[in-house]
């Protein structure tokens, strides 16, 4: 059975889909105005991993990511400018342009991290009517009220409100944003902001009320049930939604609808550098890009994802992810060298990891204890180099690490440098330095096959 931690109840809960075999997800995308920084990208992980459990325990996923590309303001308390008008100020382009331009880099980035994407990308400015009548069912249920400068949600008329982050049994002071305008109480926020008079956006349409934007919050809510119902299965995001974002989707969709907004939510915990969280207000913002520029793959940072369980925080550090890379390289050359190993015995011991394997995943994916049973499975020497190979392939569809995939690639100086020694002393019959030099190859992520022919360099 799949066992997933629900931040609703806090605690660990059965997991059963709402219809049949079908599993409806909302995970909430990027807002881009920027580059995706690796923190980011951790949480998007997990939810890909999520997604890949699903799929391994043969549930038909239909998964819903939105675009945000309007209305995220600087600050939670529904003050200052657009993150994208912003940046498009900065940048001296429009905020059409700058959506345009830092969605396709997103894109790239989850695609080089061997991510799925969803079935469904929505963008909030391709929804803005479904957000207008969302809005207007609020104000005919008496949940809305009118400022100088929006149209504001009334958090005192629904009772529970709060209650995934439990900010009155807790006393969350992160629930709470500092009074503005004519706003009734401090957790109120925006469903509609209004144009400033005094200047011209890029992006404002037009209302029952005046000419402006949707807030952050209404745009994930009307979005989400257009596409996955009223209510349905997961909602998932990092933890610093957990108090606000999340909180006001839930408000602004049950009271519209009278019914529980989603079953699960699950969130992922933040990736640590130099004792802070990462963030792109601050200094301590580090891109893929950047990764891939200093040599390291995608997947290496993929693989050091997988070593901490989705709810703990991560750590970052070149170091870890350094080691990362020479795990995952150690990893892709045993599963290469097991294909082609042959065997002339079966035994029956593969069923044994397949069914652990299972429990691990299915137990609030335990990946960092499934990722561990695979190198101990590889290194068993009661399995055949078969199964070996069959399993390491078949638990890749949740690592997603490209296990049986050999890669095209130029070959450093340095190594065809070893190897050309190593064929050198081969030659001499100095087998002991010829053995040194091809650990010391493979030790740097290559394989050398002799052949009649001469040696064959192959990358992993």
């Amino acid at each position: 059975m799949l066992k997933l931690y629900n931040t609703l109840t806090r605690k660990k809960e059965i997991f059963k889909p709402l219809k049949d075999n079908l599993v409806r997800i909302y995970t909430c995308g990027p807002t881009v105005y920027n580059y995706a920084h690796i923190g980011n990208l951790r949480t998007y992980i997990f939810e890909d991993i999520l997604k890949r459990v699903l799929l391994y325990n043969n549930y038909k996923v239909k998964h819903v990511m939105n675009i945000t590309d309007v209305g995220h303001l600087t600050s939670d308390a529904d003050t200052g400018e657009d993150k994208l008008e912003l940046s498009a100020k900065k940048e001296r382009k429009t905020a059409w342009e700058i959506a345009e331009f830092y969605t396709k880099a997103f894109k790239d980035d989850i695609k080089k991290l061997n991510i799925i994407f969803p079935d469904v990308w929505c963008k909030a400015t391709d929804h803005i009517k479904e957000q207008i009548n969302l809005i207007k069912i609020l104000e005919k249920r008496g949940f809305t009220y009118k400022t100088e400068d929006g149209i504001y949600f009334d958090t005192s008329k629904l009772k529970d409100y709060g209650k995934l982050a439990r900010l009155k049994k807790e006393k969350l002071k992160a629930g709470i944003r500092i009074d503005i305008k004519n706003k009734k109480h401090p957790t109120d926020f925006a469903l509609w902001k209004f144009s400033p008079k005094d200047k011209k956006r890029d992006m404002e349409w037009k209302s029952p009320w005046n000419t402006g934007f949707p807030g952050w919050h209404i745009e994930c809510s009307a979005m989400s049930m257009k596409y996955l119902g009223k209510t349905f299965d997961i909602h998932c995001g990092g933890i610093e939604h957990i108090p606000i974002h999340h909180t006001n989707e839930i408000a602004q969709a049950e009271a519209s609808t009278g019914k529980k907004f989603v079953n699960f939510w699950l969130h992922a915990e933040w990736l640590i550098l130099k004792g802070a969280k990462m963030a792109k207000s601050g200094e301590n913002f580090i891109t893929l890009a950047r990764l891939i520029e200093r040599d390291y793959d995608p997947l290496a940072y993929r693989y050091l994802c997988l070593t901490a369980h989705y709810k703990s925080p991560l750590e970052f550090s070149y170091e870890s992810l350094d080691a990362a890379k020479s795990a995952l390289n150690r990893l892709k050359i045993r599963v290469l060298e097991l294909k082609k190993k042959k065997d002339n015995w079966h035994n029956h011991n593969a069923l044994i990891y397949e069914k652990k394997f299972l429990e691990y995943t299915n137990d609030d994916l335990n990946v960092p204890r499934a990722l561990a049973l695979l190198w101990e499975l590889i290194e068993d020497s009661n399995l055949t180099n078969q199964d070996k190979y069959k399993l390491a392939i078949k638990f890749d569809e949740i690592f997603g690490l490209d296990l049986g995939k050999e890669k095209k690639e130029k070959i450093p100086k340095e190594i065809i440098r070893s190897a050309e020694e190593r064929e050198k002393a081969r030659k001499n019959k100095d087998f002991a330095k010829a053995d040194k030099l091809r650990q010391k190859i493979k030790a740097k992520g290559y394989l050398i096959e002799d052949t009649d022919s001469g040696y064959i360099i192959k990358g992993v």
